[in-house]
């Protein structure tokens, strides 16, 4: 029986240095779910974030003590797991994502896009 292949990651923008800033156990939840994504899975609380029309982009919602951490990650894009973002909630009112953090994912959603497609090119597909 052979071993399912882990899909490579890539982090986009900031979401990398911004997940090492996060309390320990925020991190831990995050990188399980990442690698679970890795190997094809998906984790318990991963949800497909609302305005991105499909489940290609998850978010997954954390509480510690009484903050807010997310963390957002696109499947989208065959046999690659890209991490958009990685952020604490400010807004104190509702469980809504901010707006600029809306705005922030669709550009590193683009970015994630124009890589791969890139990616691709170099494949010769």
């Amino acid at each position: 029986m052979s071993k399912q292949s882990r899909k490579p990651l890539k982090w986009v923008g900031s979401a990398k240095r911004d997940l090492d800033a996060m309390p320990e156990d925020v991190k831990d939840v995050f990188g399980h779910a990442i690698d679970m994504a890795q190997a094809g899975a998906k984790h318990q609380d991963a949800k497909p974030l609302s305005g991105f029309g499909s489940a290609g982009v998850l978010e997954v919602v954390e509480d510690f003590r009484s903050d807010t951490y997310r963390a957002v990650y696109t499947v989208k894009f065959a046999g690659w797991v890209y991490v958009l973002h990685c952020f604490q909630k400010k807004s104190k009112t509702g469980i809504k994502t901010p707006k600029e953090d809306m705005e922030l994912i669709t550009t590193r959603l683009k970015a994630a896009k124009q890589n791969y497609e890139t990616w691709l090119a170099q494949q010769g597909e």
